[in-house]
Formats: C-alpha cells, structure tokens, sequence
C-alpha cells in the first residue's frame, strides 16, 4: 500500500547534559538537536506493516560543484537548510561563514544517486538532502526501517522510499542503517564516522599491492578474454596496410602511403578502435595477423585504482615517488582514514582529492579537506582519494599570475617482450585561470586545468617550444631538459612495473597489439633528505585513445608519426624518442 506516513518529532533530552548523553549513544543527523521519529496513529494509521510504503520529498538537490552557487543563490535555501542542520544563522542575507557551516554539516545529511543514460556529464551522481522529516529518522544496527531513492519519470522528480521492515506498532522509533549491506565491522566503523567518531590511528595505514584474485576478479568483471599463444605477424616491406577505425582525427589525418582506409572490418590489417576490444581470444585463433591499437588488460594502467595498485611495485605500499598518495575507497577506507587522522594529528596538510576510477575530464572530481566529505563519496561511485598537490610548480600567466599546469605527454607503446617504449616529442599544457592558493576548493577556474570542453571558459594556449624558454626563465636553475629526464624516469619505471607480471596482473604480451596512451602529469616542489628543493613529476592519470585534436592542428604528420612507429616499426624521422 502506498501512503504518507504521519510522524512527530521528539526532543529526546531536556538539558545540555542529557542531550550530549543522548548524542553519544548513537549516530544522529543534526548532531545536538537528537530528535526521534516516531509512528502516530493519525489518519487512521494505527501501525506501519511490512508492506507499507511511504515517500519521503527531498529539501535540496545538487552536483557538489553546485553546492556554493546554490546556497548564495537561492532564496531561503541557506536558511533551510540551516535550521535543517542545526547550524547558526543571522540575518537575511548568506555569510561565507554559515555558507561554510552548511557544506561541511551536509554530509551527515546527504544521500546519492545516479542516472544509469545519457552523456557523461548527466551521469555525475546527484546528491540530495530529506526534508526535515527525512532528515531526523537516526541510525540503528538493528533499523526498523530501509530507505532508497525513488525517481519517478511522469513527473522527472526524485523521491525517497521509505519502508518498514517488520511489524510496527504506535510510538516505536523510525531508524534506519546508515551503513545499510556493508557488513564489514572495520568498513562500517568507517563509514559511520561522520556521525559516530572513532579513532584509527593505531591501524596501520599501509597499502601494499592488492593480491592475484583481485586482478582476476578485474579482468572478469570487464568480461575480457585473454587471447592464445601467437606468433608475430610477417608483412612485406612494401605492404600497405588496410585501416578499418571509427576514430575520425585518424581517417582525417592518416596519409601516409603504407597505410589505406576500408570499410569493411573483416578485410582489414589494423583494427584501430575507440572503444574497448573484449574477446582477444577469439581474434587470436581466427584472425592472428590483424594488429590492434591496444593491448589486453591495460586497464591497469588506464584505471585510477589499478594504476594505484600497480605503482606499488615500484614505491612499495607507499607508492612511488611519482604517484600522489592513493587508496581505492572501495578496498582501502579504513587504511585511508588512519591516514588522514596521522597527517592530522601531526598538523600536516590534508587536502585530497577524490576521483571516479574511470572518468576523464575532471568529471566527479573533488578536492576536499573533509574526512567526511570523502567517506560519504564512497557511496556515490567507484572512486580513488589521491593526496592533493598542495605545493604545485606555477607557472607565471602575465595576464592572470603563477597558476597551476598539467603537461600531457603522448607514449608509444610497441611491445610488452620485449618492452618497447617512445614518448612523442612534443607534448601540450594546460593551465588554471585563476591565480593558485589552497582555498576556494571548489573554484575549478583556480584548482583544475581542463578548460578545453566548456566554450565559455577562456582556454591558454602556450606551445610546448614557447613554454620551455617561459619556464627556464622563471625557473632558471631548472633546465627543461633535467626536469624532462625525471619524467621520463617516471614513464620507464610505470611501464616497467605495469609490464613486470603476466596477465591479468600485468599488461599482456600480445604480439599483434600496439597502443597510443597519454599521460598527464603535474610538477610539484619536494625536499630531498640534503634539503635540496627539487621538481618531483606527479602522474595523474593515463589516457587510453585520448583526444588528439590539438595534436593534429598543429602537427598534421602526429598520426602518420604514430603509424609508422608502431606499425612499421621506422621511428626514424619521427619527433619520438625511444624510452626503452
């Protein structure tokens, strides 16, 4: 049956004294407010039973990178939403400080969920805040009820379900499991920090690499099948290659003459695709000639977690030296608070940075120095919290001031065994367009560098051969050619360990696959033991089949540089520089 519960709210507590008391008992939304929910015999409603369903409106809706234009825009929303929480507020118009007050109380309050269709942006989870009944139902072990979003199409408006889970008489409390299908002690201790506080500092913080099942698990779960012993495919010099791809910058921009075009997929020598190639095992019995432009299992490498994990080899469980500090949310939360709450207690910096396993373009992306914040977006997608670059190398903007950049390098990869390396020579940047500092996290003109998707943002355009003199004049005792050698140590040493182990723990060693992968990088300040300050590259993230479009505007040969290192193995003439 379906029908709106009626309820009233309880003060549990009269004084100070018993409402702290009351606090600590159990996990409560609002903090010191401690009030219950209660079912009431009103309209009729004598008790809740198992097959009632009741729907519960939602006070607040919103993208986190919303969040702060909302509350400064909408009228009254800073005001509910204020009293909904518990948090101080005078006067009419919204203050930083209540606005603060409300982004930070929120994730006691908020709930998510995502669209399963449409673009990668109308995907990003949605987060939502219960009206004030909603709000107030605490948590209990033992819940007398379960909850969980409702979108109803009609009317393209989202509600909370909520339903009892026995028989329920008058006057028994409304709860429900904040923590609800994780049965993990460790894991639920965790996740219920925002509203139960707990000291981890004695657990260890240690991550070392995630066992073979864990890999086995990855490669079952993407349904890819390995492919059979084969041997290297034979051409003539003289073969040209028939090109079947849907990669329209390769059908724009591929003219050299070994290589040719068709439309038929079965009458072609390279399959160049954009999406992923499954069934490798297939291909390599009935078609072991045709060559691919990717290589089975190099989700490790393109996979924020799997690169995490695979780094290992290199740092050990502390990761190497060119990789931020990263725990897989989903495996490693209770390593990853410890963390944060060490760093805290020895007043160390603590910004992070949160990001979706498999998304590009900054997309679900948010830098937070919220223990909170990061634990609850556990629950929204697949993420990695990563050790936010709190002292990045800026680069001057005349027009703007020292801002943050990211360079993106194009690498080759021709062979596994052996391991055959080359980086393209000339690489692209981008920049911030607002002055660096460690506030206004979620201004993502100040803290992200990925501007070229939004045509009303202004998009800096500097050249790699104008940027090198740029940078040796603000940093003259920092030759590019030495800080390029550290990256490239970087780019050996990543695809060293991704290459080290068999698949599925490493990259398989399939000899008709070739790859084109780009990898993004940041600089940042570091101290070795002598106190020598030093640029330490930061990979950010590789990107498989990434977009090529600046690359072919400015360097029309890019794809037939690619073709003929990877495909014809003549890398001579190219601007590639073999790494291994």
């Amino acid at each position: 049956m379906f029908g709106i519960m009626q309820v009233e709210e309880v003060e549990e507590a009269e004084s100070e004294e018993e409402v702290a008391r009351e606090a600590r008992k159990k996990p409560n939304p609002g903090g010191e407010l401690c009030y219950k929910v209660i079912v009431t015999n009103e309209n009729g409603l004598r008790a809740a039973d198992p097959n009632s369903i009741f729907l519960i409106d939602h006070a607040w809706t919103c993208r986190v990178e919303h969040a702060r234009q909302q509350l400064q825009q909408v009228p009254g929303l800073l005001h509910r939403m204020a009293n909904l929480m518990g948090v101080e507020f005078h006067g009419e118009l919204p203050s930083a400080e209540a606005v603060d007050l409300v982004l930070e109380e929120m994730w006691k309050f908020n709930q998510t969920y995502q669209l399963a269709h449409g673009t990668a942006e109308e995907k990003v989870p949605v987060w939502y805040i219960m009206d004030e009944f909603g709000s107030r139902i605490q948590h209990a072990d033992a819940p007398s009820f379960a909850t969980a979003p409702f979108f109803y199409m009609p009317q393209r408006v989202a509600y909370t379900l909520l339903w009892p889970l026995r028989d329920l008489d008058t006057g028994e409390e409304v709860t429900r499991d904040f923590a609800y299908g994780e049965a993990d002690p460790l894991i639920r201790r965790c996740r219920l920090l925002p509203w139960a506080p707990a000291d981890l500092l004695d657990l260890s913080s240690s991550t070392p690499e995630p066992p073979a099942e864990h890999y086995q698990a990855i490669l079952e779960e993407n349904k890819e099948k390995l492919p059979l012993a084969i041997s290297p495919a034979v051409y003539p010099r003289d073969h040209v290659f028939k090109v079947y791809t849907d990669v329209q910058q390769v059908l724009s921009h591929l003219t050299h003459p070994r290589f040719s075009f068709t439309q038929s997929e079965a009458d072609a020598d390279i399959l160049y695709n954009f999406s992923h190639f499954k069934d490798y095992r297939r291909l390599s019995q009935e078609r072991p000639t045709v060559l691919l432009n990717q290589f089975p299992c190099e989700n490790l490498l393109t996979v924020k977690d799997c690169l995490a994990s695979i780094a290992r080899r290199v740092g050990g469980p502390e990761g190497p030296a060119w990789l931020p500090r990263t725990f897989n949310l989903r495996t490693e939360l209770p390593q990853f608070v410890s963390y944060f709450q060490q760093r805290e207690r020895r007043g160390e910096d603590n910004h992070w940075i949160c990001k979706p396993w498999n998304l590009a373009r900054s997309l679900d992306t948010h830098i937070t120095k919220s223990l909170h914040s990061v634990i609850r977006h556990r629950e929204s997608s697949p993420k990695v919290v990563s050790k936010y670059i709190e002292s990045p190398v800026l680069f001057l903007r005349e027009d703007v001031g020292g801002v943050k950049f990211d360079i993106r390098y194009v690498v080759l990869l021709r062979s596994v065994r052996p391991l055959k390396l080359f980086v393209y020579d000339v690489f692209w940047l981008r920049f911030s367009n607002r002055p660096f500092a460690l506030n206004d996290l979620d201004d993502y003109e100040k803290h992200f560098t990925v501007m070229n998707y939004d045509p009303e943002v202004v998009l800096k355009q500097v050249h790699y051969n104008e940027f090198i003199p740029e940078f040796e004049k603000q940093y003259p005792e920092f030759p590019w050619k030495s800080v390029q050698a550290e990256i490239f140590q970087a780019f050996r040493e990543l695809f060293q360990a991704a290459c080290a182990k068999p698949p599925p723990l490493g990259l398989c060693d399939y000899p008709s696959s070739r790859a084109v992968y780009a990898v993004d990088l940041m600089l940042k300040w570091d101290s070795r033991p002598d106190g020598r300050q030093v640029m330490q590259p930061q990979v950010l993230e590789v990107n498989f089949n990434p977009d090529c479009e600046r690359a072919c505007r400015y360097h029309p040969t890019f794809f037939n540089d690619v073709f003929s290192t990877l495909y014809l193995d003549e890398s001579d003439g190219c601007p590639v520089t073999r790494l291994i």
